[in-house]
């Protein structure tokens, strides 16, 4: 691979200044005349381009301007950038690939919500996106009339969402909520743009630098308030912002089911999303993968042990720690009636369709058996994470293969053959996701960080005393969300297994999106104030829609008020004031109800 060259740069004075308050008094986030150098991290790279010459030759194209830039397009980006939107800001939004959406498109990834969903528990405007995306399915698809008819309609009928949809429908859903602000220009998207490096004065970003991995151009980004919501938290090392990785040790942190030893490097599995349907009578074999023995044969390296190869249908199970035995059949439910993996993450069900248009079923693969635990997309070399990727993309593939040639079915035969690679539903040419699916990232060192003795039963029963068991999780003062999840870990790079256990509906403090030190940062993703275990909960789909939401009325919050996002905070009327703000937004911040 060709060094990556580092250079330097020089900026035009600034247009637009702040005047942000902060703990010390006033302090001028005026642009300063020129740049510092290049950081040296390459943490905001693309994984997934495969180039190599990334920083050669670049020419600065332009500099963009505007009050809130966010960087990440994923769903707490996207949610950032509307919220700030509809309150009056201009915004800037990039993203890495050519989709916007994250865990629901580039990712591939139906939402994983709780029981509530449909009626309370998440934002309004997280429950309209939804409704979006059944309507665009009633609109537009031959449904059958009890599908038509259904309140809560489920595109692909599968068992872990109730919503299980294609991630091309979603990306529709989202992009058609920006088309007027792209219109008159108060949006600015950047597709297929990282982040590369920042400019930092004291305890405020100045600009971010961006890279256009078509043009090979860099672009200079300046804003008043910038929020990092990309899936890895990629903004973190290059604004010096401080942040944790991977596990922090039961010593530090107390919690009940913290591994003992902290250990950055110690991070959940990442997977490759897939998507197959089945033409019984057809072959569709692919090439087999370059790596298929490797994988073929891998046992996974974890404790308690994982029960067997990687590549097969026994698993451990999250919640027990012991062997468990899933299914596979497209055709139809498994014989000896055990989880069928075919409907498990299914996004079209034949059922929902008439039989003239002859869509078929359609299932997402997300699965154990290619969750990748041999290294990690943070805290290595561009080198490393590209080689991670590849071999991850490897593993997926692999799985697939072994589908098709030699997986058992229940009427003794072996593989399907008929499985057949949907490339058109995850918009690439290799028929993979255009992202990794990521579970965690950095995290910021936040003014809160949440802990399992705020949100876990067992460790909330001991903090509450005599056995006492909680309704719902730690009240927050400044809560500014609510959620609900298992907490929900995948095996880890360095021989964890699941650590997989209930949860408390649980609030989401104002406190735990905002770094302990820069000014005009904001976190917008799953890079929040939590903890490797807490992660686990907070990280789904609508509680990150619902970050990314808080960002973007706290962004124009504080410009509106020319402070800083801690002042907001730590001011008792100010706080009051934003949350109702919130609240008639129609952003929930009590569970004041729950049902069974």
């Amino acid at each position: 691979m060709t060094p990556l060259l580092l250079t330097q740069y020089t900026a035009r004075p600034a247009q637009t200044s702040i005047e942000l308050k902060t703990k010390n008094g006033q302090l001028n986030i005026n642009r300063r005349k020129s740049l510092n150098r290049l950081t040296s991290s390459l943490a905001g790279i693309s994984v997934l381009t495969g180039c190599g010459t990334l920083f050669e030759n670049k020419k600065h194209s332009k500099e963009l301007a505007a009050d809130l830039v966010v960087i990440g397009g994923g769903l707490g980006g996207c949610a950032a950038a509307l919220s700030a939107l509809q309150s009056g800001l201009t915004v800037i939004l990039t993203e890495e690939t050519d989709w916007i959406g994250g865990q629901l498109t580039s990712q591939g990834v139906p939402p994983d919500e709780h029981k509530w969903i449909e009626s309370f528990g998440c934002t309004q405007s997280y429950r309209r996106l939804r409704e979006a995306i059944r309507k665009f399915y009633k609109d537009n698809y031959p449904l059958t009339s009890k599908a038509k008819q259904a309140t809560h309609f489920n595109p692909g009928n599968g068992t872990v969402s109730r919503i299980c949809h294609e991630p091309k429908v979603a990306l529709k859903c989202i992009e058609s909520l920006f088309e007027p602000y792209l219109i008159t220009g108060k949006l600015k998207l950047l597709r297929m743009t990282i982040p590369i490096s920042a400019d930092v004065f004291g305890d405020s970003i100045k600009a971010i630098q961006v890279l256009d991995l078509e043009s090979n151009n860099s672009m200079i980004l300046t804003g008043k308030i910038y929020a990092d919501a990309t899936e890895l938290g990629d903004l973190l090392p290059i604004t010096g912002c401080e942040y944790v990785m991977g596990t922090e040790g039961k010593n530090q942190t107390g919690e009940l089911h913290m591994p003992k030893k902290a250990s950055p490097s110690n991070q959940q599995a990442f997977t490759v999303c897939f998507a197959i349907d089945h033409i019984e009578n057809e072959e569709h074999l692919i090439e087999r993968p370059v790596t298929y023995d490797y994988w073929k044969e891998y046992i996974p390296n974890i404790t308690p042990a994982w029960p067997g190869k990687l590549i097969d249908f026994d698993y451990t199970h999250p919640a027990t720690g012991k062997a468990k035995r899933l299914g596979f059949n497209p055709t139809g439910p498994h014989k000896y009636g055990i989880i069928n993996l075919w409907t498990y993450r299914r996004i079209l069900s034949k059922e929902n369709f008439l039989p003239s248009s002859k869509l078929s079923d359609i299932s997402l693969i997300n699965w154990p058996q290619n969750d990748y635990l041999e290294g990690n997309l943070t805290g290595v070399s561009l080198e490393e994470k590209q080689r991670h990727i590849a071999n991850a993309k490897q593993l997926s593939l692999s799985l697939l293969y072994w589908l098709q040639t030699e997986a058992p079915r229940d009427d003794g035969g072996t593989g399907w053959p008929g499985l057949r690679l949907r490339k058109d539903i995850m918009g690439t040419r290799d028929g993979l996701a255009k992202f990794p699916y990521v579970r965690e990232s950095r995290r910021i060192k936040a003014l809160t960080t949440i802990i399992e003795q705020d949100c876990g039963v067992e460790n909330r029963k001991l903090v509450l005393g005599n056995n006492k068991i909680a309704a719902k999780g730690k009240n927050y003062h400044d809560s500014v969300g609510i959620g609900h999840y298992q907490i929900d870990l995948h095996p880890t790079s360095e021989g964890d297994n699941y650590i997989d256990f209930a949860a408390l509906p649980f609030e989401l403090p104002l406190g735990s999106l905002i770094p302990r030190r820069l000014n005009n940062l904001i976190a917008a993703n799953k890079n929040i104030g939590t903890t490797h275990i807490t992660n686990g909960c907070y990280r789904l789909h609508p509680v990150e829609w619902n970050i990314g939401e808080v960002t973007g009325l706290l962004a124009a919050e504080a410009i509106r008020k020319s402070e800083a996002p801690i002042a907001i905070r730590e001011n008792r009327n100010s706080l009051i004031s934003f949350q109702n703000k919130i609240q008639k937004a129609g952003i929930e911040i009590h569970w004041n109800k729950l049902q069974s």
